[in-house]
Parts: C-alpha cells; structure tokens; sequence
C-alpha cells in the first residue's frame, strides 16, 4: 500500500528539494502540503511552495494549506542569510505563480486528515514544529491515529547550526517542539544535524541531474547555498537536512535510529533549542523517540537523484 503523506514545511531550499524528492519519488500518495513559518514568512513559504508545485505541474493534485505565521510565543526568526530574501535562492524570482493554497487551516487540515485516515498517515516535519503543536493542543487524541511524525530538527551529539547548541527549526520555536515531544506519538523520528550534515550535496551530484528543468533549478537555487557552505565548513556543498526527513519515510533503512529520551531547553540564555539527549538514562524518563544517529549517504543520493531524474 502506498505510504500516505502530510509535508509540514517553511519552504526553504531544502525544503523544496524534500518537496521535489516526495513527488518525483512515486512512492507516497503526498496528500497536501501544510506551511509553516520559519526560513522565510509564512506568505513566502507558502508562495515558495506553490511555485514547486507549478515547476513540477502537480499543483491540480496536491492541496497548499496555510499555518501559523509565526512561533507560539516568539518573534520571527528567518534565514535570509542561507535562503535568500526570497526563500529560493532567487530560482524562481521572477516566476508567476499558478498554484493557490487551498481555503482552510493547517493544524485543522491535520487533525482532518489524520482522524478520517487512522493509522495510516505519516507527518514529515521539516520546518518548526508549530503547526504539529497547535493541532495536538486542539485534539490531543491525534497522537494515538498518526502512523508516525518524523521530523527533521535538533542535534544531539554535535554542535548546533544556529547557536553552539541549537539547531534552526528547534531554535525558531522551542515551544513548539516541547509540546510535541511530550505528547506521547508512538512513533516520534528525530532526523537531526548529525546525519543531515553527513549528506552533503556537491557539485557532481547536482551535474548528475543533467540539464533538464529541475537538474536547473537545483543548480541555481542550491549555487549561493553552497557558497555560504564553504564559508563555514570549507567544503563545497550543502548539507540535505529536510530531503533526508523525506527520504527516511520512504525508506528506513537509510538510517539506524535508536530509542531514547530527548527534551528541548527553552529557558537558558546560552542553550535555548538545545535538543538534550538522555544517552545514560541519567533522568530515568522512558524514551520517547527514535534518535537518528548514522546515515548511508551513498544510498541516499542514489534514491535522491535516480527520483530527481524519473
């Protein structure tokens, strides 16, 4: 049976190319597309998204719904710096836009969705997790009909993207992330920096998409990405942090995991968003989530770009 699918996403680059992987992979029924803000304004996620859905002409398919236009009780935080102002890279700056988000609420959509689908819908999160937390907050019993909530954010055994400590998605809205790794989801997946920094999309990656529409667009709206990139790592390319949150719900096996016990700091002046894992069992709290920890990078770009390429 086909996997079935909500993607939760402030659409940035790599949210787009999560996008792209969803669509092109042909393994998921992509039931809507749920926008958050986070890189970039709400308005622009949004607008970013449906311009996704224009390039790959599934706009018709695949419902747009709009979220929370800001965290649940922070100010906004965007990435202009690796995104561009425009959230793209400036890919698409000057594409009309065809798509329209759908009329509706993404909390609400997801509530919808998950209840009238029991057990068979699986949420990939690759923005903060605000819109995930207002709907467990509506109706908590979401938690026992989800298939299972994958979310790309955190890290746990390195250094953070943001802070020393924290990671974007966890830093814009610590909250939001608290709520939901509280609310007790059966099946709660962190894909976080130490296995997303471990796929890095290079230059040869990208020549092997070819030059067809999306292996253009991936150049162009990745080329700024990668620069930034080398700036602080020295190396030419760029981590895939929401196309491997995808990729793990179409195919496990591209990761190892294991169960442990993860909360988020969101009271510290120097480690707000920090993602604390109890390796040692020193708070003695059951573990409420599968922590990625190694990756197949090499399998991961195969299924990447053979999907880009379809």
């Amino acid at each position: 049976m086909e996997q079935k699918i909500i993607l939760d996403v402030d659409t940035g680059i790599d949210d787009a190319l999560g996008i792209i992987l969803a669509i092109k992979s042909g393994q998921c029924e992509l039931i809507g597309i749920t926008t958050v803000n986070g890189n970039v304004s709400l308005g622009k996620a949004t607008e970013n998204t449906c311009k996704i859905l224009d390039l790959l002409q599934a706009g018709e398919k695949i419902p747009v719904v709009r979220g929370a236009s800001q965290p649940l009780l922070r100010p906004q935080f965007f990435e202009h710096r690796i995104h561009g102002e425009d959230g793209l890279g400036g890919a698409l700056r000057d594409v009309q836009v065809h798509t329209q988000p759908a009329v509706g609420f993404a909390p609400d959509f997801i509530c919808e969705q998950v209840l009238a689908q029991s057990g068979q819908v699986t949420l990939v999160m690759t923005g903060p997790l605000t819109n995930l937390a207002l709907a467990v907050k509506k109706c908590p019993e979401l938690v026992q009909h989800v298939k299972e909530v994958i979310f790309m954010g955190g890290v746990v055994t390195e250094y953070g993207n943001v802070t020393p400590v924290a990671e974007y998605n966890m830093y814009v809205d610590p909250e939001a992330a608290k709520v939901v790794f509280h609310a007790g989801f059966p099946q709660l997946t962190l894909v976080g920096l130490d296995v997303t920094r471990r796929v890095l999309l290079n230059e040869e990656h990208i020549a092997a998409l070819g030059d067809t529409p999306i292996g253009r667009y991936v150049k162009q709206s990745t080329s700024d990405y990668l620069d930034r990139y080398f700036e602080r790592n020295g190396i030419r390319a760029c981590a895939m942090h929401d196309p491997l949150a995808v990729a793990v719900a179409l195919d496990r096996s591209l990761v190892q995991t294991k169960k442990l016990y993860v909360d988020i700091e969101t009271k510290s002046e120097l480690c707000d968003g920090q993602t604390v894992c109890d390796f040692q069992n020193r708070l003695k709290k059951e573990p409420n989530m599968n922590v990625c920890l190694d990756v197949d990078a090499e399998a991961f770009f195969a299924r990447f770009i053979g999907a880009l390429k379809a």
